[in-house]
């Protein structure tokens, strides 16, 4: 007897945002809302018939959380932004939701097919164009740390950034100028900035007793967070955000 073929598995939801819990219950208390007031809201202007006030509570204790299209209903009801209910976004589908666009607002604007771009939001692969970066970080307000981490060069990043502290750093301002976009000089006193505090934690763990393990464990620490430190030692070189 022949076997019915396979079914293939149905795709897997994409995660649900960040979601400020605390931020939820402030908002809806100082609309003197009920959690029933806001299901109901939802229900019958955002066509969530599922949304009940229980799943409400569940959501501001943290138990759950909210998907994309729930969070942006639940900011239309309680008269915020989606941002205003989003912790800190990092990736760009985050990012998007935080400003309640729809991926086909942002492939219009960045100038990308939606399959393009949903595909590179799903892998978190940024492969647009300079022109098309640019637009984008304009659209989403990005700050500069988080334009390179929505556009996957973190980690490029960080493995440059710990080859510049642990051995010459004078030889890695062309490979960071590459992924950061910033003035040449700013770059170098940053990197040799930073390859002094890391020399520095070194030689400081060795001379009190430490020992190597010591010195291993400060300085892995240390390279952990390098871009972390990249970004602080930036800023307060600049005197402003980056």
């Amino acid at each position: 007897m022949r076997r019915p073929p396979a079914q293939p598995n149905p795709p897997s939801p994409p995660p649900s945002p960040p979601f400020d819990a605390p931020a939820a219950r402030r908002l809806r208390t100082a609309l003197s809302m009920g959690p029933e007031h806001v299901a109901y809201g939802m229900r019958a202007s955002y066509g969530l018939p599922h949304v009940t006030p229980d799943l409400v509570i569940a959501w501001e204790r943290g138990t759950t959380a909210p998907t994309g299209s729930e969070l942006i209903a639940l900011a239309g009801v309680l008269w915020c932004s989606p941002g205003e209910l989003i912790g800190r976004p990092r990736t760009l589908r985050e990012h998007r939701i935080s400003h309640g666009l729809a991926p086909d607002d942002v492939a219009r604007a960045v100038g990308l097919e939606l399959l393009a771009y949903l595909s590179m939001e799903e892998n978190e692969e940024w492969r647009g164009t300079d022109r098309q970066s640019s637009a984008l970080a304009e659209l989403l307000d990005l700050s500069l740390p988080d334009f390179i981490t929505v556009t996957g060069r973190d980690r490029k990043l960080a493995e440059s950034l710990c080859s510049a502290v642990t051995t010459r750093w004078q030889a890695y301002v062309r490979p960071v100028a590459k992924l950061v976009p910033l003035d040449r000089r700013l770059l170098e006193v940053a990197l040799q900035e930073l390859h002094r505090q890391y020399q520095g934690q070194m030689v400081a763990t060795l001379s009190w007793g430490g020992g190597s393990s010591g010195a291993g464990d400060t300085g892995q620490d240390f390279l952990d967070r390098i871009v972390e430190h990249f970004w602080t030692t930036l800023q307060s070189n600049t005197g402003q955000n980056t």
